[in-house]
């Protein structure tokens, strides 16, 4: 099993992440907004999540955290 999480408040939604992520799991959240104005992105099916570390390491910001439990 995959424990997936976002720090959603620092995201910026610059959706590397999705473009890197080679399942297609996420998305940026279309009706969630942080405190900075941006969609947070957001994961669409966890138990799909092989935990690649894909979209972990292309983030910039390092908002994403993958630990397989």
């Amino acid at each position: 099993m995959v424990k997936f999480s976002i720090k959603e408040e620092l995201c910026k939604g610059c959706e590397l992440c999705v473009r890197a992520c080679p399942k297609k799991l996420l998305q940026l959240s279309p009706d969630k907004l942080n405190e900075k104005g941006y969609h947070p992105v957001m994961i669409t099916d966890e138990s799909a999540c092989v935990a690649c570390g894909s979209c972990f390491s292309t983030c910039p910001d390092t908002v994403i955290s993958i630990v397989k439990e």
